[in-house]
């Protein structure tokens, strides 16, 4: 496809669309006429059981990535921790972008980290991986599920308090009208009426007072790249503590935006205008790992990775569903040999017992051998998914097919080699 409006295929959420008009943009920038189609995907009318058992691998990324091979789009934009790490015959990974702030963070009215939320509070997610680190380090907390895009999460945190006020000033407001007759000035408990206090709220804050919500959440845990890219990092309504990536490592992908595509002049077009190399073999690592692992989102897996020098930092948490038990460590892998390194990386883990908790959370899920391998870890993302809605990948194991150009610059796992992509450097 040498001329002509290249078509990129994305899901229609508010998180989607922004990501996908980044990618739009670096193209435009290249003097091409690009046009986003928004695609309906079976993931957004998933229910939460569904969700758990089968992931949103088949459900968030399938849709857009058949457009493509059928010829209805010419390229896909996806959040990375979303996509499986087998990809379809004939598509390749054609580029993943400079990547975004890759951690979680924790998001409460009032302010303060983890340790300052007071026992018994309830923090909100519906990542198995979230719950798991956050329950390693406290126990004492309750962790429910909390699903919907990036501002839908905020809001159900904020809306008990708007909710709870907006009545309090209705009752008042009744009782002053009641008693007008004994009412004197210095007994009115509100300066404004209901109405005007309503008129000054914050079109966020209106949409958090419709939700009918059957339980509270104190906090909830987010990816900082869909807050970021939501334009919802600062806000007046609540307040954003960054969560230590040691202990709350990220899922492998987050915080990263990737493109497929099948076309080689347009895997050609995208890699050239979009192609991040550090991030591109950060995330290559971490996949490779989970790939190896095989935990899906069905296993608490949180891997890690950063280019440095010559090395690729790796840090992989495996937990518990109840976050009481673990297999963690750290290690600097050679940057020549990154994906071998990642290979041999994760075959340890699982001889010291990593992958004793993955087949543990597999039978606590139900899930056969056969499940696993079409199952991805649900977005929200975050990445956003709900993208952030946010966080994972498949536990498919696999080779991405590079069949599209056999005489580009991929390896033979359908990503571009090492020193391929035009922006260079390895420190991300």
């Amino acid at each position: 496809m040498t001329t002509g409006t290249l078509r990129l295929a994305t899901r229609g959420s508010d998180l989607a669309l922004r990501q996908a008009a980044g990618v739009q943009e670096r193209l435009s920038s290249r003097r091409r006429d690009v046009e986003l189609v928004e695609v309906e995907t079976r993931g957004d009318k998933l229910d939460e059981e569904l969700i758990t058992r089968l992931g949103k691998t088949g459900a968030f990324v399938r849709a857009l990535d058949e457009r493509v091979l059928a010829g209805e789009a010419d390229a896909a934009v996806h959040s990375l921790k979303d996509m499986p790490t087998e990809m379809p015959e004939g598509l390749v990974v054609a580029a993943v972008g400079e990547r975004a702030p890759a951690g979680d963070v924790l998001v409460t009215r009032e302010g303060g980290d983890l340790a300052d939320l007071p026992r018994g509070s309830v923090v909100g997610t519906s990542s198995l991986r979230r719950k798991a680190q956050v329950l390693a380090e406290r126990p004492d907390l309750e962790v429910r599920p909390l699903r919907g895009n990036v501002d839908t999460r905020l809001q159900k945190l904020i809306a008990p308090d708007l909710q709870a006020e907006h009545e309090a000033r209705v009752e008042a407001e009744a009782d002053e009208k009641g008693d007008a007759a004994d009412f004197r000035e210095s007994d009115a408990e509100y300066e404004r009426s209901v109405e005007e206090w309503f008129d000054d709220l914050t079109d966020f804050e209106r949409r958090a007072m419709e939700f009918d919500l059957d339980h509270e959440y104190d906090a909830v845990v987010l990816a900082e790249a869909g807050l970021r890219r939501s334009d919802l990092f600062y806000r007046d309504e609540y307040e954003v503590e960054r969560l230590d990536r040691a202990s709350h490592v990220p899922a492998p992908g987050q915080g990263a935006v990737a493109v497929t595509a099948s076309d080689p002049e347009v895997v050609a077009a995208v890699r050239k205008a979009i192609d991040h190399e550090p991030t591109r073999v950060a995330t290559s690592v971490e996949r490779t790992v989970l790939a190896e692992l095989g935990g899906g989102c069905i296993a608490p897996i949180g891997v890690n990775a950063l280019v440095q020098g010559e090395h690729v930092k790796t840090r992989v948490r495996v937990l518990s569903a109840d976050g009481d038990t673990e297999v963690s460590a750290t290690r600097d892998l050679p940057l020549r040999t990154y994906r071998e390194a990642a290979a041999e990386f994760a075959a340890s883990l699982r001889e010291q017992g990593a992958a004793e908790l993955i087949a543990a959370a597999k039978r606590a899920a139900g899930e056969t051998d056969g499940d696993a391998d079409d199952a991805g870890e649900t977005p929200r993302d975050d990445d956003a998914s709900a993208d952030d809605t946010d966080d994972g990948a498949s536990d498919t194991d696999g080779d991405e097919d590079a069949s599209a150009d056999d005489t580009d610059d991929t390896d033979d796992d359908g990503w571009p080699e090492v020193g391929s992509s035009d922006t260079g450097g390895t420190e991300e």
